[in-house]
């Protein structure tokens, strides 16, 4: 029987895929750290194949894959000469097959899935994992649910629709939906692997190690992740620890939760100096992925940033705007709002982190700015207009 561990109360208990929660502590549940001595397979192409043995998986069904991972790792030199930075790379999750990180998860929770015979599946969403959900869901051959925010943007409502899963837009609180999704699910045997699966948060520890390989085995002084659930961030550092505990590396990354000033429940827990998080009752922010006043990570979050020596802070939306325009505009990445927060944080911080010039800094981008483009105004694109006739004195004018 698989098990499952709160890492508050130190217990473990028996898989239960409708509720992924400790029945004393009642935070999210994570798989176990083996006992066998692990190790990476690096002749596979398969990012699930090469760290097998750090995933709880028996086996990979390639099936089920839409080519997720092995993003890549990109030096920022003109942000860096920008900003007067040390070495910064990007780490790119935007070419994910749905152009966001949540593929990686979502992939690992369908294999499990599927291993365990469930033809039902389904998340609570504001967008990004809707439309991964939906789309290994049709890969896989699953039916799918997916219970949408109500002020889901259309792009995203357009974009997981042609997946063709079961859409319902649940008018209500989203914090009380995330909740309910588990209910729903045990009366009608449906899998709702939402923010903080087990499993979805074992998925994302593959971009930990692919950055770590990437850096040719170097460890990162800072990594900068958006931070929304808590799941991503959770699956980041635990690939960090799952390296240190096999002898990879001695040390960990500072880890650099970002949240949106309009929407950050974990980080004012953080700079109060509190354990728990505290939902917020009024959220405004243009990042809507990362919109969750109740995240149910928040506090397994605190817990490993704190024993980790990691850092948690929020940015407005007049710095995420800034971030995402200097992506654009010096290095060619057009990111979401929610995943420009990465490089807000760090040119926040950057005055305060004591910066030495040999120090490698990640920023996690988790999502293509396509996925939001309601938020763009028209008002900040420069557009010349010219008839063909006086085409080359325009040119001509703009060169001068």
């Amino acid at each position: 029987m698989e098990n499952l561990e709160c890492i508050f109360c130190q217990r473990e208990y028996p898989l239960d895929i409708f509720n992924p929660f400790c029945p004393e502590c009642h935070e999210p549940l994570l798989c176990p750290l083996p006992k066998k001595k692990r190790k990476f397979f690096l002749k596979k192409t398969s990012p699930l194949e090469k760290y097998l043995d750090f995933l709880p998986l028996s086996k990979i069904n390639p099936n089920l894959s839409l080519g997720e991972g092995n993003t890549p790792l990109l030096k920022l030199n003109r942000l860096m000469e920008n900003c007067n930075l040390p070495p910064v790379f990007l780490k790119n999750e935007t070419v994910n097959p749905i152009a966001c990180f949540k593929d990686r998860g979502t992939v690992v929770a369908v294999q499990k899935a599927v291993s365990l015979g469930i033809k039902r599946i389904g998340t609570v969403s504001t967008g990004n994992m809707a439309s991964s959900t939906a789309a290994y869901g049709a890969k896989a051959g699953l039916e799918t649910f997916v219970l949408l925010k109500e002020n889901i943007s259309s792009d995203k409502l357009l974009i997981t629709g042609m997946y063709n899963p079961v859409l319902v837009k649940v008018k209500g609180d989203y914090g009380e939906l995330f909740y309910e999704s588990f209910s729903l699910g045990r009366k009608h045997n449906i899998y709702f692997m939402n923010s903080v699966d087990p499993f979805r948060i074992e998925g994302c520890k593959v971009t930990g190690f692919e950055i770590f390989l990437q850096l040719e085995n170097r460890i990162p002084r800072y990594i900068f992740a958006p931070m929304s659930s808590g799941g991503h961030l959770i699956g980041l550092m635990r690939a960090f620890l799952d390296l240190k505990k096999e002898g990879f590396i001695q040390h960990l990354p500072t880890f650099v939760g970002v949240q949106a000033q309009g929407c950050s429940p974990i980080a004012q827990a953080y700079a109060s100096g509190k354990s728990k998080v505290k939902r917020i009752k009024i959220t405004e922010t243009i990042a809507q992925s990362i919109s969750n006043p109740d995240p149910p990570g928040g506090n397994i979050v605190l817990k490993l940033i704190r024993e980790n020596s990691g850092i948690i802070l929020d940015v407005s939306d007049k710095e995420i705007l800034e971030a995402q325009k200097m992506l654009a505009e010096l290095e060619g990445i057009f990111c979401e709002p929610a995943s420009a927060t990465a490089l807000a944080g760090l040119l926040k911080l950057s005055g305060k982190l004591k910066l030495q010039a040999d120090d490698l800094i990640v920023l996690v981008i988790t999502g293509s700015g396509l996925k939001a483009m309601n938020v763009l105004e028209p008002s900040r694109i420069n557009v010349h207009e010219a008839s063909l006739s006086n085409l080359e004195k325009t040119i001509s004018s703009i060169l001068e």
